[in-house]
C-alpha cells in the first residue's frame, strides 16, 4: 500500500505519519518511511536515534552529480533525465526495526519552478519508490502534493489530508483536493486530529461534507509532552494508538 500523508504546518500530520508507521512496523509490515517535507522530522518522531546525521538527497551534490552529470543548483543544461535511483532506498535508509527512512529535503526553485538535478533526481525516485517497490510506502508530504507527478499520483492508494478544527486547515483540505483532482489522485480521505470533543467533530464533518472521514484523533496532551521530550508519539501512553488500528484496518 502507497500513501501519502499531507496538511497544513502544524496540524499534526507528521505525528500522524509516526504513529501510522510504527503501528504497521508493529503489524510485522516492512515499511519505506519518506520524508518529504523540509519543515518536518520525520525520524525523531519514529523514535530513529541520531537523526542529525541523515543527510537530504537533495543536499547530496555528489550523489547528484554521479547520478544526473549535473551539478546541484544548477538551472538549464544538460542532464540525466531518468537518472538510475533503484538502489537507493536500500543503500541511503537510515533503519529502525522494519522500517527504513529516507529524508528528500529540499529543491531550492526559482522562478515559477525548477528543472534542476536535484528536482529531477527526487521525482524519478518518488515514481521508482510508488510504482516499483513491493513495501507499504508512507510519504510525510508538505502542504502541497508537488512531488507526485501524473504517473505517480495515479498509483498512491490513498492520500490522507490531516486537518484539525480550524479555517485555515479546512482551506488547506480544500486546495490540496483541487491539487490531487488536477494530476487524477480521486483516493482522498480526512483525519481529524487534536479533537478535544463531539463539537470538534462536528464542525469538520460540517464544512469538509464532501470528503470521506477515515478517523479522528484526540487532543492529547501526553503526545505534546513526548514530542517536548524528544519522544516517538507511538512510545507515549495514548488512546490515539488505539485509533490508528481502527483507521488501518479501514484502510
Amino acid at each position: 500500500m502507497k500513501i501519502a500523508v499531507s496538511g497544513k504546518g502544524g496540524v499534526g500530520k507528521t505525528t500522524f505519519s509516526a504513529l501510522l508507521i510504527r503501528t504497521m512496523n508493529d503489524n510485522g509490515k516492512n515499511v519505506l518511511a519518506i520524508d518529504a517535507d523540509p519543515d518536518a522530522n520525520l525520524a525523531a518522531a519514529l523514535g530513529i536515534p541520531d537523526t542529525e546525521k541523515i543527510v537530504p538527497i537533495a543536499e547530496m551534490k555528489d550523489l547528484v552529480y554521479e547520478r544526473t552529470g549535473a551539478k546541484a543548483g544548477t538551472i538549464g543544461g544538460f542532464f540525466q533525465l531518468n537518472p538510475k535511483v533503484d538502489d537507493l532506498p536500500d543503500s541511503l535508509s537510515a533503519t529502525f526495526e522494519n522500517i527504513k527512512l529516507m529524508r528528500l529535503g529540499e529543491v531550492k526553485k526559482g522562478g515559477s519552478g525548477c528543472l534542476c538535478p536535484e528536482s529531477t533526481l527526487l521525482r524519478a525516485l518518488v515514481t521508482h519508490i510508488v510504482l516499483v517497490r513491493n513495501e507499504v510506502v508512507v510519504m510525510d508530504m508538505e502542504a502541497g502534493i508537488e512531488h507526485l507527478g501524473r504517473a505517480t499520483a495515479q498509483a498512491v492508494d490513498r492520500l490522507i489530508v490531516v486537518v484539525e478544527p480550524g479555517r485555515r486547515s479546512i482551506d488547506t483540505a480544500r486546495n490540496i483536493r483541487k491539487l490531487a483532482s488536477e494530476i487524477r489522485l480521486e483516493n482522498i480521505s480526512v483525519v481529524g486530529n487534536k479533537i478535544r470533543n463531539e463539537k470538534d467533530e462536528v464542525f469538520l464533518k460540517e464544512h469538509l461534507s464532501g470528503f470521506e472521514f477515515l478517523g479522528f484523533l484526540p487532543f492529547d496532551n501526553t503526545l505534546i509532552e513526548a514530542d517536548l521530550s524528544g519522544m516517538s508519539p507511538y512510545d507515549a501512553d495514548s488512546p490515539a494508538k488505539e485509533r490508528m488500528m481502527e483507521m488501518i484496518a479501514r484502510l
